[in-house]
This record gives structure tokens, sequence and C-alpha cells, in this order.
């Protein structure tokens, strides 16, 4: 279930990043929306408010999606460890004789 829940949450991710790319700011932005592809379907409000509802939408599914995924590993057997970590690394290492000077047995 987390597999399909963070395979959802990196394409609602994606979806997130490329439509707020396509948005208009106040600067320009890429501003890809604005005169070409959707622009000439819809006026520049309807395009507008499109892209808000779709932010929104997608926003609000980021948000969910993170929460619920966070919550589904709260209790998960070795949360403390590191996500780079593979099992054959996580063996305990054994400590290091000390360094001292070496003395010569006869």
């Amino acid at each position: 279930m987390t597999t399909v829940l963070l395979i959802i949450h990196l394409f609602v991710t994606i979806a997130l990043i490329g439509i707020v790319l396509i948005q208009r700011s106040e600067g320009g932005g890429l501003g890809i929306g604005s005169s070409q592809g959707m622009g000439s379907l819809m006026g520049g409000r309807g395009t507008a408010n499109l892209l808000t509802r779709t932010t929104a939408i997608l926003g609000t599914l980021f948000f969910a999606l993170s929460l619920s995924l966070a919550l589904m590993n709260r209790g998960t057997v070795g949360a403390n460890r590191s996500l780079l970590e593979t099992p054959a690394s996580s063996a305990p290492v054994a400590p290091l004789a000390p360094a001292g000077p070496s003395v010569p047995t006869r």
C-alpha cells in the first residue's frame, strides 16, 4: 500500500511542478499557457481560473498524500535508520584496537 501511495505521490508532485511552471506570474514567468495552446481555447481569465483550480487540487492531494505516508510509516521497525543505508551496512562495526607503541616480545 505504501508503494502505491508513493508512486501516486510522485506523479502528483511532477504534475504540480508542471502546472506551477505553466502559470503566468507577475513578472512574466514562463507564461506557456498565455497565447497559444489553451489560450486559444479559452480566454486569459478562463485559463488562469483553470490553472488556479488545478494547482489547488494538486496541492491538496500532495498534502494529503504526504500526511498519509508519514502516518503509515510512523510505527515501522527501524524508522531511525537512514534511507541510504543498506542492510549489509547496518551491521555493527567492531571497535579498533587502541593504537599504542608496539613493544616487541622476546
